[in-house]
């Protein structure tokens, strides 16, 4: 099977090397918001959108504007990359329900993709209107490089991402299944019994994070000590991230490695996220991203990551004897089950029933799910009032400036 790995490295350019890559970051994060100003305002027109080959072809030509000759300082492949982007961003909030394309800041993480034209030499990469810039390498490169994506983070450090494409033969996991149920108290519990604890990432860097914020609002806006106090804070939110980042990568590789089957709940996070009391701990958490690691890292491995319906009720149900415990609420750390006398723990058994439920199939919204006034109201007429609905909202919130603006 083909697949697609990228690998990130850390850059150190020089300090006329980061004046290149400021150019190359101005003149792509110019043209994407030019983009998205002209395609907003040909629908505030026409009612109508720009395709992607119109703003290629716009883009081209605004290069010989006399307004606009300062564009040839930068790659011409980096800008055409800027505008697939913008065609990306629109895709996944017409199709996936992500939120609307926003503008692009000078203070915000700064990218530009290299679709070709880039070479490795030993400890060095080659960018086009760059030159060849310092890199650590600290894992080799596996397949044909198919593009790089470097970025700058708030905190000034840059990263090189690149995407390189291999042919690997579809593996074959034997390995045991195992249901894990994500929490807050703990990170992860298995079906084994074995509990990960929760690092609390956030919680731990609380203390250092309202102190370099105090000092961030003590400075003078626009002086250079407010700069570097907001260095400061950048660093500090990236040290949390990436010591995030690091324990789910940990332990999804060692879950996929250990077990051919993966069997977790489809949370809705968005919708937990609402609940401010414990929007902290589920953001902390990154249940999310810790889906997607196992999800890719078993395809690679021959396993399978499969969840089970949101609304099954994994923690009130007896995994001995099926029995379901309606009133458990959440403080309940541990229940015995009233058919078999069974003395459960809450997540432990909340984990084996998640191992055993069925998965792929559709919830199917009972009379007793819906609010009173839908409950006598037909299929038919339920759907032409979504439709309806949802296209007006859709028409407003595309169209509108202020819908616009706020992203």
């Amino acid at each position: 099977m083909l697949v697609r790995h990228a690998f990130k490295f850390r850059l150190y350019p020089t300090g006329e090397q980061c004046q290149q890559l400021a150019v190359q970051f101005g003149h792509a994060r110019h043209v994407y918001n030019w983009c998205l100003a002209r395609r907003q305002a040909y629908y505030a027109d026409t009612g109508s959108t720009l395709s992607y080959f119109d703003l290629k072809r716009a883009v081209t030509a605004l290069k010989f504007d006399p307004d606009y000759l300062w564009l040839k300082e930068a790659d011409s492949q980096v800008l055409q990359a800027k505008v697939e982007d913008l065609a990306r961003a629109y895709k996944g909030f017409f199709e996936r329900g992500t939120g609307f394309p926003t503008w692009k800041r000078k203070k915000d993480r700064q990218s530009v993709r290299y679709p070709q034209r880039v070479r490795f030499k030993d400890r060095r990469i080659y960018l086009p209107k760059v030159g060849w810039v310092r890199a650590i390498f600290h894992r080799e490169l596996i397949g044909i490089p198919k593009s790089v994506t470097v970025s700058k983070t708030a905190s000034g450090a840059y990263y090189a991402s690149v995407q390189c494409e291999r042919e690997m033969e579809p593996p074959v996991h034997t390995g045991p299944a195992v249901g894990v149920d994500v929490g807050l108290k703990d990170l992860a519990v298995l079906s084994t019994g074995e509990r990960i604890p929760h690092p609390r990432h956030l919680r731990r860097a609380e203390k250092r994070l309202a102190r370099l914020q105090r000092a961030l609002l003590r400075k003078v806006k626009g002086s250079k000590n407010r700069d570097k106090a907001r260095h400061l804070v950048a660093r500090q939110h990236e040290h949390v991230a990436n010591a995030r980042r690091d324990t789910l990568h940990k332990l999804s590789h060692r879950l996929t490695r250990d077990f051919g089957t993966i069997r977790m709940e489809n949370l809705n996070i968005r919708g937990m996220l609402k609940n401010h009391t414990l929007a902290k701990g589920i953001a902390d958490s990154g249940w999310g991203m810790f889906v997607g690691f196992c999800q890719y890292k078993a395809q690679w491995r021959g396993g399978v990551v499969a969840q089970i319906d949101r609304f099954y009720p994994s923690t009130k149900t007896c995994h001995v004897c099926g029995h379901k415990h309606n009133t458990l609420t959440l403080k309940d750390r541990e229940w015995t089950c009233a058919e078999c006398g069974t003395l459960h723990d809450r997540d432990v058994n909340a984990a084996r029933v998640i191992l055993a439920a069925p998965t792929g199939t559709p919830r199917t919204p009972t009379q007793r799910e819906l609010p009173p006034e839908r409950r006598n109201v037909k299929p038919v007429e339920r759907l032409s009032d979504a439709k309806a609905s949802g296209r007006s909202a859709g028409l407003a919130e595309a169209g509108s400036p202020q819908a616009s603006s706020r992203g």
